[in-house]
């Protein structure tokens, strides 16, 4: 919906609620025509039922709104005297049209010297609930939000099991554009995995203003701009659907490169405008290197020092996995699954070596040879290492999967580039060599409608020779460089789909611990309450936190202590 189309729906709104309740404000001592006048009758209404004006904009924050209409709709009815829990149920199935009936068929009374305090303990209980969710569900939308990390692509910089405090401020709180859903979740409900909102209706992208701008290397949170098949909810058939872009799968990566950049990838390591990025020192850099035994590989061979608590990501050949059809499909066509090296393959399968199925694939020497994932230390180290007959980097040959996906480039998951990161307000030429670069951002990111005829590119109708980007967007990449889906795959990710930036882990334990047991005993205690960003070593503050923990329960002890002995 255009804002046109949402001011006229907020006029239609303050109709219905004119018709429904005119007669109740006059019951109420006001005039007939203050129930028709946008905000001034919120602010009337606040003093008929007896609550604080503050209420109103709560009645005018997405999401926040959808909880604050049905407690509205119940403190309206009870001041005109309608206290029967079949009133309260009456109007919150009609979605508050039960307002009508009180007004036009009932001698309704205005009581305005009505208790508020609840009539009963259950109903003091859901008001206390109601209003706890309601101020979780602010802070959850515009100023914090917890967020856990599922995956590696971020390992030793992040680490899977990592549960964070994403702040909404620091690059300005997204309005939420998908204005009905379920508070506090993501894209679908809990146990039941279904959606939890409507595709429609949708306001239009607003971001309340930030503290501070994206800057290369931040961490950022956003939403996943490739995220458009079914699978959230079981559908596994590779159908693709329709998700607003604030309702696709939360993602973490690093800003290597931000909007107006010029960037490239060497050896797997990235180039801003002809400079080496310079990585923070907290970052942890990975690439899988193929490491040669003189002696077969198993338990007591395998270098110890890597066998740390945070996941060596050692990949090995499971027997059941290769009996799936999907793969041995890929190895038919292929010849192998993964052409990352001339005599060696890996999976995130983790499990024993299948010697019967490497044989098959002519791998040499499998049983003295594996593909570890290393940072340069974990390398240099593994190198002095008794065993080690060689240590060498895995380079991927050309990837037609890496984006822009167009073959004739040559580029590969390590080397590729250069390539422009658009910034607001910038304009690129148009022709059948740039426009696989931003036709997704002409089509989907930007919503014109783009056509391609030959040499010629129509936009909204016109042939167009040129573009003109209306965001910013960014190149957000893993540290973990050989295992991490990220931009080198599907592209940009535009400003309107940041979500925020994370700063502070304040849980972390290892989310692959075989059961609960395991997983309390594996719980990180280094890691609690400590910042994303930052130099040097991170610091915990975890005691300062549980004291000042202590310190609140303590006082809320003393205080409902002292309140029960007056």
């Amino acid at each position: 919906m255009t804002f046109t189309q949402w001011f006229l729906f907020f006029l239609a709104v303050q109709l219905i609620h004119f018709l429904g309740t005119w007669k109740l404000y006059v019951k109420a001592g006001r005039k007939a025509w203050e129930a028709a006048v946008p905000v001034y009758n919120a602010v009337i209404l606040m003093q008929i039922i007896n609550r604080p004006k503050w209420w109103v904009i709560l009645l005018f924050i997405p999401i926040v709104n959808l909880l604050m209409f049905p407690v509205i709709w119940i403190e309206t009815i009870r001041t005109f005297g309608f206290y029967k829990k079949i009133d309260s149920l009456l109007v919150l199935v009609t979605l508050g049209f039960y307002i009508y009936y009180i007004n036009y068929t009932t001698d309704a009374n205005y009581n305005a010297e009505r208790s508020l305090k609840p009539r009963s303990e259950l109903g003091e209980w859901i008001s206390s609930i109601t209003f706890a969710i309601i101020a979780a569900t602010l802070v959850h939308t515009y100023f914090m939000q917890p967020f856990t990390i599922p995956t590696s692509s971020l390992e030793k910089s992040l680490l899977v099991g990592d549960y964070l405090f994403v702040s909404k401020f620091h690059y300005g709180a997204r309005v939420p554009s998908t204005v009905i859903a379920a508070p506090m979740v993501h894209d679908s409900l809990p146990f039941t995995g279904t959606k939890s909102y409507l595709n429609t209706p949708q306001l239009p992208y607003t971001r309340l203003p930030g503290l501070q701008k994206i800057k290369n290397n931040d961490i950022v949170c956003f939403n996943w701009p490739a995220d458009s098949l079914a699978t959230m909810w079981g559908d596994t058939s590779g159908k693709f659907t329709y998700k607003p872009f604030d309702k696709k799968t939360n993602y973490v990566k690093r800003s290597v490169g931000i909007a107006g950049d010029s960037l490239e990838m060497r050896d797997g390591y990235i180039y801003i405008n002809g400079k080496k990025n310079d990585l923070p020192y907290r970052a942890k850099l990975q690439f899988y290197y193929t490491f040669e035994s003189k002696e077969p590989i198993n338990q007591s061979t395998f270098p110890k020092f890597l066998l740390d608590k945070e996941r060596t990501g050692v990949y090995k050949i499971l027997s059941e996995y290769w009996n799936n059809e999907k793969v041995q499909n890929a190895i038919k066509e292929n010849g192998s699954l993964s052409k990352i090296g001339e005599d060696s393959l890996y999976t995130e399968v983790a499990g024993g070596i299948n010697p019967q199925f490497a044989q098959r694939l002519k791998m040499i020497s499998v049983e003295n040879k594996i593909n570890i994932n290393m940072t340069d230390e974990e390398v240099d180290r593994l190198k002095n290492y008794p065993l080690t007959v060689s240590v060498k980097k895995v380079n991927h040959g050309p990837d037609n999967a890496i984006f822009p996906h167009v073959k004739e480039l040559g580029w590969s998951q390590d080397n590729f580039g250069p390539i422009y990161i658009p910034k607001k307000g910038a304009t690129v030429e148009l022709n059948s060599k740039t426009i696989p670069f931003y036709e997704q951002i002409i089509k989907n990111y930007e919503y014109n409608d783009l056509a391609i005829n030959g040499e010629d590119i129509f936009i909204n109708g016109e042939k167009a020779t040129s573009y003109t980007f209306k965001q910013d967007y960014y190149y957000l990449i893993g540290d973990n460089r050989h295992n991490s889906l990220d931009a080198r795959y599907w592209g940009y990710v535009p400003f309107d789909h940041v979500l925020g930036k994370p700063v502070m882990i304040w849980f972390s334990w290892d989310a692959d611990a075989p059961s609960f047991s395991a997983k309390l005993k594996s719980i990180r205690w280094d890691r609690m309450f400590t910042t994303v960003h930052g130099e040097g070593e991170p610091v915990s503050y975890r005691y300062i936190v549980f004291a000042l923990i202590a310190l609140y329960i303590g006082y809320s002890f003393y205080k409902g202590k002292k309140k029960k002995s007056e």
